[in-house]
């Protein structure tokens, strides 16, 4: 079975000094979720804060985005070395970076492989418009979107795939169990068969979009779901623990 794995992202929020102590509140607790990985998504500014805050923890880092290339002139960029040492994992192709700072799935592919070759773990981001749902598009867009992302990249070391439908971030309007079932037991999971052969079944799939406490058991209980990537309960650690402990159950 895949690692199960709950992941906070934080998204803009967040000073330093609110990352470190939300850092250790979730440090603190983590003990009381057993075969969970608990991974934290700061803002870069705060990697260095929330690294220090759970050494010596099981909780892992993770980085919200990060450049294909090594180095140059890239103003206000930050490079899959610079993140070495600082973190685990590292976001890729979250929709808010694919619709808001135009990245495709060829610049998503590059830093893919780029944090593979750095020793990061990346977390693929896919998911729909409403209206591309609503199209009865949904499948053939995320499929799309996996095939391109990996495309030329045989290495499933550490990839994780989030499916994110685009209408339920942020929202409060999460996808059903079972609409999440459909696309990730099919488009998802199918694809990387097509792509990775057996190796597919054992990379972490995770539901996100308005995931919480409430509804995170019901998604985990499937199985093809082996976690969440979690934005506003992320924001606080009994909250967030609260999700990890809800999938632990799930699959206890």
């Amino acid at each position: 079975m895949p690692d199960l794995i709950v992941a906070g992202n934080w998204k803009m929020n967040t000073t330093v000094a609110e990352a470190a102590v939300l850092a250790a509140g979730v440090r603190d607790g983590a003990a009381a979720v057993s075969g969970v990985e608990l991974v934290l998504c700061p803002p870069f500014i705060s990697l260095a804060a929330v690294s220090e805050a759970v050494k010596g923890s099981a909780v892992k880092v993770g980085a919200q985005n990060m450049h294909f290339q090594e180095s140059g002139a890239y103003t206000g960029e930050v490079s899959p070395g610079m993140l070495q040492g600082l973190c685990d994992y590292v976001i890729l192709g979250h929709s808010e970076r694919r619709q808001m700072f135009a990245e495709t799935d060829e610049s998503v592919n590059s830093k893919i492989k780029a944090a593979q070759a750095a020793g990061l773990k990346p977390i693929l981001c896919v998911g729909e418009t409403l209206q591309e749902r609503e199209a009865g598009k949904a499948s053939d867009v995320i499929s799309g979107q996996i095939r391109a992302g990996l495309e030329g990249n045989g290495n499933t070391t550490g990839l994780v795939v989030a499916y994110e439908p685009i209408w339920a971030i942020g929202t409060g309007q999460s996808a059903t169990p079972e609409t999440a079932v459909e696309i990730m037991g099919g488009a998802i999971l199918e694809t990387l068969r097509s792509l990775h052969g057996a190796a597919a079944d054992g990379i972490s799939l995770l539901y996100g979009g308005s995931m919480n406490a409430g509804n995170a058991g019901e998604y985990a209980a499937q199985a093809c779901i082996h976690g969440g990537l979690v934005g506003g309960a992320a924001l606080q650690a009994d909250s967030f623990l609260q999700v990890a402990a809800a999938v632990a159950a799930a699959k206890a």
